[in-house]
């Protein structure tokens, strides 16, 4: 079967069961066990399905994943959250659209905090939704911050995925999460951008309402007690990594430590925290690794059928400049994150590109970030973006696909204008990496 029609095959046969209203990663699974059937065929093809399950979630780069889902899941819980978003609400006083450039900032915190951007969105989206929606938010600036944020854990150290990136393609990890800290910080000023410019077109999109306001100096004394500690989180995440202290599995339960000493420090813990926290971390982990298992499976199909090779060798097959070279990596990225999880993708081009790019003279810290921030994109991009299957489950009762699809093409066009300037400008990316 050619390589096309292998393609069409398997798309066709997750929209379809996707169509009828089948949970995506049912959708994958009956795909999967089809799919081995028809390339492998015999009961052979069932027990390749059982063996590579087992194999693709037992695999040691993934171990820091829970650790990082459960920092976020005590820093939720235990109000430590509640604590940064409440004293940043403060600062921003009356600004018009204020629980939008919340959701940037306290986002942003929260990225170096879990690593994760399926933990950041989904607090984001349980935490800021419902009060918007109480406060008469539309619902594009309701969802559209949350769904661009969310996503800012991906680049942002200590990126989940960028250690995983680092240890695949064989980049030093420290100096790789480094480099994503410069480009991270400009998408969060990007989106605060874009929020003032639609507030200025459509003052409606955002209400305005009585707040009480804070003296300078009890605001700087509420984030001297409630924001700074958290740099001592940070810390223990990436500087234990950046000074070869501990490896990202070992400083990701360091992270755990220090979040349980906040809550310790600030009065917050209970064994109550402590069980919330954990079932929170079984559920949303058993979920990324459920995900992550049947997607892995249909990566391997479309490997075994020759589906993606074939895609890939299309895309790469053309004598035409770098630039060309990196714009079809980029929308090879994109259009397989439609449908495969982030480190799926990760696994089945890492061998092809990273090769191609030390061919090219491309650095491979500036390429990776690229990579990541596609990566970003591809998990807000419809039909199959993860984040936006995220965001339907917290938000509330009514809001469809194409209201979350919407709301996140404007964040979308932020991370293209990072994209645009990294090639302009390397030294985004390239610069903090060479002071170390």
């Amino acid at each position: 079967m050619e390589w096309y029609f292998a393609l069409a095959f398997l798309i066709s046969m997750v929209i379809g069961l996707m169509f009828f209203a089948v949970p995506v990663a049912f959708a994958f699974m009956a795909t999967n066990i089809i799919g081995s059937l028809v390339f492998i065929g015999g009961a052979g093809a069932l027990l390749q399905v059982v063996d590579n399950s087992t194999s693709l979630i037992t695999r040691f780069q993934l171990a820091p994943v829970p650790f990082f889902i459960f920092m976020g899941s005590l820093f939720f819980y235990s109000g430590l959250a509640i604590r940064v978003f409440d004293t940043l609400d403060k600062f921003f006083g009356r600004i018009p659209g204020r629980l939008c450039y919340l959701t940037v900032a306290g986002g942003t915190i929260f990225s170096t905090l879990t690593g994760s951007s399926m933990a950041n969105t989904a607090m984001l989206g349980s935490l800021m939704v419902p009060e918007m929606q109480r406060r008469g938010y539309h619902w594009r600036m309701s969802l559209g911050p949350i769904l661009g944020t969310g996503g800012l854990a991906m680049i942002i150290p200590p990126s989940t995925l960028g250690v995983l990136l680092a240890s695949l393609a064989g980049i030093d990890v420290g100096r790789f999460l480094i480099a994503g800290i410069v480009p991270g910080v400009l998408l969060a000023l990007f989106f605060a951008i874009l929020i003032t410019v639609q507030i200025r077109v459509n003052p409606s999109l955002t209400p305005s309402y009585d707040i009480e306001e804070v003296s300078w100096g009890r605001g700087l004394k509420l984030a001297l007690v409630n924001i700074v500690p958290m740099a001592l989180v940070v810390f223990m995440v990436i500087g234990l990594i950046i000074f070869g202290i501990a490896t990202p599995t070992e400083s990701a339960a360091f992270g755990v430590v220090g979040v349980l000493i906040l809550t310790v420090a600030f009065r917050l813990f209970s064994l109550s925290v402590l069980k919330q926290s954990m079932l929170s971390t079984v559920k949303v982990s058993g979920m990324v690794f459920f995900i992550i298992l049947n997607s892995s499976i249909f990566s391997q199909l479309l490997a075994y059928s020759g589906a993606s090779s074939g895609m890939l060798n299309f895309a790469t097959s053309f004598d035409v400049s770098i630039a060309l070279v990196l714009v079809t990596i980029f929308l090879s990225l994109l259009l397989l994150g439609m449908f495969m999880d982030p480190v799926s993708i990760m696994l089945i081009t890492i061998p092809i590109f990273f090769p191609l790019i030390a061919a090219l003279d491309i650095n491979p810290l500036w390429f990776g970030i690229l990579m990541l921030i596609a990566l970003e994109m591809s998990q807000t991009t419809p039909p199959f973006g993860l984040l936006l299957f995220v965001m339907l489950g917290v938000a509330p009762k009514g809001t469809t696909l194409r209201h979350v699809a919407i709301a996140a093409a404007p964040f979308l066009g932020c991370d293209l204008l990072l994209i645009g300037l990294m090639a302009l400008f390397p030294g985004i990316v390239l610069f903090l990496p060479g002071l170390m």
